[in-house]
This record gives C-alpha cells, sequence and structure tokens, in this order.
C-alpha cells in the first residue's frame, strides 16, 4: 500500500500540523515504509499462537497491577474551581471542547 502527499496533506490537515514541502515527502516516505512493514507483518501465519497480555509473559510470570474502577467523589466545590480554570471554555460546570467530527 501506498500513501499519497494528497493523502498526507489530509492527515497533517486533521492533525493540525503544518509541513513544508520537504517534510510532507520525507511523511510520505515514512508512512509508505511503516505501511509496507504492517503487510509484512500480516503474511505471517499466527494460527495456534495465543494473545500474550504483556510481551514477558512468554518467559517468566507477569501479575498485571490493576486496580478495581471505582467511581471517586468529585471533591469539594473550591477544587472543582481550580479545575476549571485550566478550561479554555466552560459552561455549567462542563469543559466546552470543539466538535471534531466532520
Amino acid at each position: 500500500m501506498s500513501i499519497t502527499q494528497q493523502d498526507v496533506a489530509r492527515i497533517a490537515q486533521l492533525a493540525r500540523i503544518d509541513l513544508s514541502a520537504e517534510q510532507t515527502v520525507q511523511v510520505e516516505q515514512d508512512l509508505t515504509r511503516i505501511l509496507g512493514l504492517i503487510q509484512t507483518l500480516q503474511t505471517v501465519d499466527t494460527t495456534g499462537v495465543e494473545p500474550m497480555a504483556h510481551p514477558l509473559s512468554a518467559h517468566q510470570e507477569i501479575s498485571l497491577r490493576l486496580r478495581e474502577d471505582q467511581a471517586l467523589p468529585t471533591g469539594t466545590v473550591h477544587s472543582r474551581q481550580a479545575m476549571m480554570r485550566n478550561a479554555p471554555a466552560e459552561q455549567d460546570g462542563l469543559f466546552l471542547v470543539p466538535t471534531v467530527i466532520e
């Protein structure tokens, strides 16, 4: 699979990255190489290979450090106001963010 300069321009636009002409050519080459590597990896027969939760689990016993997922209280009104001061825009105590779906 090959990436075109139009693809790179579109990706850069979505990521809000300004690329020069030289950078666009370099990114195009890099992405083409990455997709080629992925294509090569997809040709490997992995039938019968059990997925690993951790890359070292094939060599040693790994226990994942997971915590209980529990809701915590929001804190005090003062701490909430302090957090909201970081927001570029807020309404009714919620962060306002730009729409990203086109």
